[in-house]
């Protein structure tokens, strides 16, 4: 009896060996461990991850035509603020002498109009009466001409007012009434306004 209970015990031990790992109880394939389990999961995930990150991580090609065209315009830009400043620079320094000739000027009148009547037709008057009229010429030829004054309605872009007064016989309200000193003008901009009397507007 003995012996059968041995027996039994051996036969038990022999059919409860450990069966191969991942092997499934029902004789199917066996099972990879980790397969379909949270390490799957993470592992695809780690992977879809690093994907992102490489593509992040890929230089962009930059738009050189954007480029090309932002640095064009900037040079037409620069091209013409530098024709503007050198135009307004050429005219300025013209203007500078232009405006001492006009005042040259000035004093061949002055003295023409204290030249006495009788001396009119010394050579020296008629020389400086020349010299006044070539001024005038030269004036002319680059576009300075004389600002009307008398009679006409004010014009602050043209005229500086010294004085208001009652209008004269045969000047209107608003307009000028005497000159003070002559002013000139060039391409429709006073070189040098005109100083002037102007006739007291009604109210």
């Amino acid at each position: 009896m003995i012996d059968d209970i041995r027996g039994a015990a051996s036969g038990k031990s022999g059919g409860g060996e450990d069966s191969p790992q991942g092997a499934r109880p029902d004789g199917g394939e066996p099972v990879e461990p980790g397969a379909g389990g949270p390490e799957a999961s993470e592992a695809a995930s780690f992977g879809a991850e690093t994907a992102t990150a490489d593509r992040l991580s890929s230089p962009v090609e930059p738009d050189y035509k954007d480029r090309w065209l932002r640095a064009e315009a900037e040079l037409q830009n620069a091209r013409r603020r530098l024709l503007r400043e050198r135009d307004e620079a050429v005219r300025s320094s013209e203007e500078r002498i232009l405006l001492d000739m006009v005042e040259v000027l000035d004093d061949l009148e002055r003295a023409l109009a204290a030249l006495p009547a009788e001396q009119a037709a010394n050579p020296w008057a008629q020389g400086v009466s020349l010299t006044a009229q070539r001024l005038r010429d030269a004036l002319a030829r680059r576009g300075v001409t004389p600002i009307a004054t008398v009679g006409q309605p004010f014009d602050p872009t043209f005229h500086e007012a010294l004085l208001e007064i009652a209008p004269p016989e045969g000047i209107r309200p608003g307009a000028i009434a005497q000159e003070v000193q002559k002013g000139y003008a060039r391409d429709n901009r006073a070189l040098r306004a005109a100083r002037v009397v102007v006739a007291k507007a009604d109210h």
